[in-house]
């Protein structure tokens, strides 16, 4: 395989790891071996070179003088932060010999991983790491903190995780960006979106926040927190009072109609609106355009999943395309994601036929109550890819649980986080840039390959690396564990089970950077259902439960008079670039926006330090008052680092509920007070 690290000066191609749809090619600008300038890749055909900001800032990141160079051992109290030097040798030796003695005493399902796509790369997410836990027989982690839900939910629509390809987007008349600050997490969306602007494209965004998509957007329908799901029937209910649908095709195209119909009588504009706070005249204009404007296109956002009924939600809001018959029009249609057209051979990457039995399951939204109850109890966690002390919900309940002696915490990280503070060992991990692997977007159809472009910085090491010694530490002698990094991608990309995969090869990748999936019309014949059509009404949901039609059901009540939304920010990515100073600056400051009623009733005027509490914890951020959220909900950005003496955890205030489907979050469904700061 071609190696970039020898070469010292030159630029360089390369791709964006981090946790967003977009998944930008890039191009990287090398000095004497380091990378000073990071910039967008203009030959890729969807992010065509533009870059965000957290990307572009990139260098100062990967030579920040914070991050890792060495292996760590706790000399101090736990949470002390007391570290010092060891070997890569001492500790892989105390990390396998501690294991080997709980699965001695206690089993291998006394050890838990606890990972997320802070990098992702197929190969650090999902490949050496799987092969190596599933061989030790440890406890099983189920990874749904973030579209778990609504995949779940549109599942039962439509069958899987396929929708418009994006680039067809600029053929949209209507765009609808339902529950998704684009313009932060999302920009190429908006750059087709703006294309189609161009050509006459009315530009609708609903969310709970009068964020930086809804200021650029030209309509914005502000709307209550957990009650998109009405909003979504308010609309099927004047689509078909006022034959707005598209008879053929829903009877050619799907099943539950007629039933469907019936079903939404009972979602009248005016119940709609007392339960949305959306203005009757506003669900009546919205159905209204929807149902005469084609194409028309929604971008399904993550935000509204995260609530106890976030499954339900995006089931509901997936039926729209399907009765005005969208799925038939270029650029029409919705993306909630569209993994599906990448999948890759997940079986002989991850390798689970190396698992003896069936290992115990452990919902990472519940670790904080994993930590406390479980029986038997964890007693060894290796984190990765993730920062579960500022991530995880319940943040109070999750640090206890970190805390505990009689915990052994091994953490993998680019940066002494705040979980890696509170480990026993902390490794340092190579960035993307020093690593071998391959991309699969959720958003756009591009797979993309990275071979190094640096050294590893001090005595870093990748993913793939690590669990390679820690096998051989535990005296596996599995040939997996010898592949290296090419053999693996071959591995992942025989997969006949995906035809979209085949002009796809390592050779093509390596030549190419990127490449597209081979995408045949697939909507809306021969889709992935039990009936193969685009399921209004579904049986499944029936066994499995729920209502076979969509429905909506309010997130349960909690004493608090708030609802609050911890909602991204635009410089970070969850925790990810909190602690680069960088990054810091561009964002500024912690803010809790609240609308100027709520405000005045508690004496808050705007730039107030204020309070936020309920019986989960309490943070303390700068108010922002005005209109920017609806009366009775409150949205804060970003989360942000912990600093000496900050009190900025908004995840210390939400629940650690499951959501109805998918075993998901529901960061978005807790509710809050708030009062001046004294």
């Amino acid at each position: 395989m071609a190696s970039y690290v020898d070469e010292k000066n030159g630029v360089f191609p390369s791709v964006c790891s981090l946790d967003c749809p977009d998944q930008c090619g890039l191009l990287v600008y090398k000095e004497n071996g380091r990378i000073v300038r990071v910039e967008g890749d203009p030959n890729h055909p969807v992010t065509q070179g533009s870059i965000c900001n957290k990307v572009r800032n990139m260098p100062e990141r990967l030579y920040d003088k914070k991050r890792l160079q060495f292996p760590l051992k706790r000399v101090g109290k736990k949470g002390s932060g007391q570290f010092e030097r060891i070997s890569w040798e001492e500790a892989i030796e105390t990390i396998t010999d501690k294991w080997k003695a709980l699965i001695q005493s206690y089993g291998a399902e006394s050890i838990l991983p606890y990972s997320f796509y802070g990098n992702m790369g197929n190969l650090t997410a999902e490949g050496m790491d799987r092969r190596f836990f599933n061989r030790l027989g440890a406890s099983r982690l189920d990874r749904t903190i973030c579209n778990s839900a609504g995949s779940a939910g549109y599942r039962y629509t439509m069958g899987g995780s396929i929708g418009t390809d994006p680039e067809e987007t600029v053929h949209a008349k209507l765009i609808i960006f339902w529950g998704v600050n684009a313009v932060s997490t999302n920009m190429h969306q908006i750059a087709l979106a703006q294309k189609a602007r161009k050509n006459g494209a009315k530009i609708v965004v609903i969310d709970v926040h009068n964020n930086r998509t809804a200021k650029w957007a030209d309509w914005f329908i502000p709307i209550l927190p957990g009650t998109d799901t009405a909003l979504a029937l308010g609309i099927m209910h004047i689509l078909f009072k006022e034959n707005l649908t598209d008879p053929a095709f829903l009877k050619e195209f799907t099943v539950g109609s007629e039933e469907l119909k019936e079903h939404v009588v009972q979602y009248d504009p005016k119940s709609v609106s007392l339960i949305t706070g959306v203005k009757v005249q506003d669900i009546y204009e919205l159905a209204r355009m929807y149902g005469k404007i084609s194409p028309s296109f929604i971008r399904i956002g993550n935000g509204p999943q995260h609530h106890d009924n976030g499954g339900m939600c995006i089931r509901t809001i997936s039926c729209l395309p399907a009765l005005t018959g969208q799925w038939l029009k270029k650029g029409g249609g919705a993306i909630k994601g569209n993994s599906a057209f990448l999948e890759h051979n997940s079986q002989a990457l991850q390798r689970p036929d190396l698992s003896a039995h069936n290992t115990r399951i452990i919902n990472m939204n519940l670790i904080g109550k994993a930590l406390h109850e479980l029986d038997p109890p964890i007693r060894s966690l290796f984190i990765y890819g993730c920062n579960p002390a500022v991530v995880a919900p319940e943040g109070n309940k999750v640090r206890e649980g970190l805390l505990r002696e009689d915990l052994f915490t091994v953490v993998h990280d680019l940066f002494l986080t705040e979980t890696a503070a509170l480990a026993d060992i902390v490794l340092p991990a190579s960035s993307s840039f020093e690593n071998t692997d391959f991309y699969t977007s959720y958003w756009h159809h591009y797979m993309q390959l990275q071979q190094p472009v640096i050294e590893p910085w001090g005595e870093s090491k990748s993913n793939v690396e690590v669990f390679r010694m820690l096998a051989e530490g535990m005296n596996f002698t599995d040939s997996c564990f010898k592949d290296s990094e090419e053999e693996m991608i071959r591995q992942a990309l025989d997969f006949p089970g995906n035809p979209y995969l085949d002009s796809i090869t390592f050779e093509s990748l390596a030549e190419n950077q990127f490449v597209k999936a081979d995408r045949e019309t697939l909507f809306p014949e021969n889709l992935p259902t039990p009936s193969g059509k685009i399921e209004l009404f579904s049986r499944k949901m029936e066994r499995d439960g729920y209502p076979p039609l969509p429905t909506y059901m309010p997130i349960p009540a909690e004493n608090y008079p708030l609802l609050f939304v911890p909602a991204p920010n635009h410089n970070f990515l969850n925790s990810t670039f909190s602690n680069n100073e960088k990054h810091i600056k561009m964002e500024k400051t912690p803010q809790i926006f609240i609308h100027e009623d709520d405000a005045g009733q508690r004496g808050i005027r705007d730039g107030d330090t204020v309070r936020i509490w309920n019986d989960r914890g309490e943070c303390t951020l700068q108010a922002s008052v005005g209109r920017d959220v609806l009366p009775g909900a409150v949205i804060s950005l970003g989360l942000w680092a912990d600093l000496p003496g900050s009190s900025q955890l908004v995840n210390s205030l939400t629940p650690d509920r499951i959501s109805d489907m998918g075993g998901g979050a529901v960061f978005f469904s807790g509710r809050v007070d708030i009062e001046k700061a004294l």
